[in-house]
């Protein structure tokens, strides 16, 4: 039986890292899929190349970047609800003219939104973020909230928190510095305190097979890869030799809080969905 899944995330390239194998697969079984950015990505960290001097071009090509990654995948439709980055710095900045940064947004009139592509797509599964945010961004925090408020109002069956399980990540990404350096900026001990814990973990999905989709999607963000000084994290994990590369990104992990503690771990986001 065919399902709808939505991947609602803060910015593009964000569909790229935790969820694109998981979608890559859904399409390729023949399931219609969504997705949907909360923000344009306007203030991604780039190099001055594609940053250019337009005060919504960087936004602009961020959006079309991930078209590019969305037709990889399969996806089927691509939205965005219209909030502007709220950026990662300790300073937020004031709302551009007409546009409310993500994580001032309300989150009923934000919920509301998204709800209307829920109710509209029948969605079954909704993927969204863990109540980390992952390693904490303030608009992946907030998605985590708006998408748990627009399931409500949408009654949407199924809500999945993209994560990683934070051992996995730390050893993966051990792993991965013994062939490239990250760069400077790349902070591996926040990964200690972020994502869930293992035992959250209630769907773990074998993506192997959809491994070239998912770096196709990565690739697409080419400004989200460029720095004027070095490498950004993107470009790190693209250097990632093709077997190696798979080890790492083979598997993504979800945690749906509604399932009582012990279940056995899912292999399929649409298990036992009608």
């Amino acid at each position: 039986m065919a399902h709808t899944l939505l991947a609602f995330h803060a910015h593009p390239d964000d569909e790229a890292l935790l969820t694109s194998g998981t979608l890559a697969r859904a399409a390729a079984e023949g399931h219609r899929v969504i997705v949907v950015t909360a923000t344009d990505g306007d203030l991604g960290l780039t190099s001055s190349s594609y940053a250019g001097s337009a005060a919504r071009s960087l936004g602009e090509r961020r959006l079309g970047e991930l078209m590019r990654s969305c037709a990889a995948l399969g996806v089927a439709r691509v939205e965005w609800l219209g909030y502007a980055d709220s950026g990662s710095g300790a300073e937020l900045y004031p709302d551009p003219e007409g546009m409310t940064r993500f994580v001032r947004a309300d989150v009923d009139e934000a919920a509301e939104r998204l709800a209307r592509i829920l109710r509209e797509e029948s969605v079954d599964v909704l993927l969204t973020y863990d109540r980390n945010g992952g390693y904490g961004h303030r608009d992946h925090v907030q998605v985590h909230h708006v998408g748990a408020r627009a399931a409500e109002l949408a009654g949407t069956p199924r809500v999945l928190q993209a994560t990683v399980p934070r051992d996995t990540i730390c050893r993966a990404l051990d792993l991965a510095a013994l062939v490239y350096p990250f760069p400077p900026e790349f902070d591996r001990a926040s990964f200690d305190r972020a994502y869930s814990a293992r035992a959250e973990i209630t769907h773990r999905i074998d993506v192997r097979r959809h491994i070239a989709a998912k770096r196709a999607s990565m690739r697409a963000h080419a400004s989200q890869a460029a720095a004027d000084d070095g490498d950004r994290t993107l470009a790190a994990f693209l250097r990632i030799p093709r077997p190696l590369y798979g080890l790492v990104f083979g598997r993504e992990w979800f945690v749906d809080a509604s399932r009582p503690p012990g279940s056995p771990v899912a292999r399929d986001v649409f298990d036992g969905l009608g």
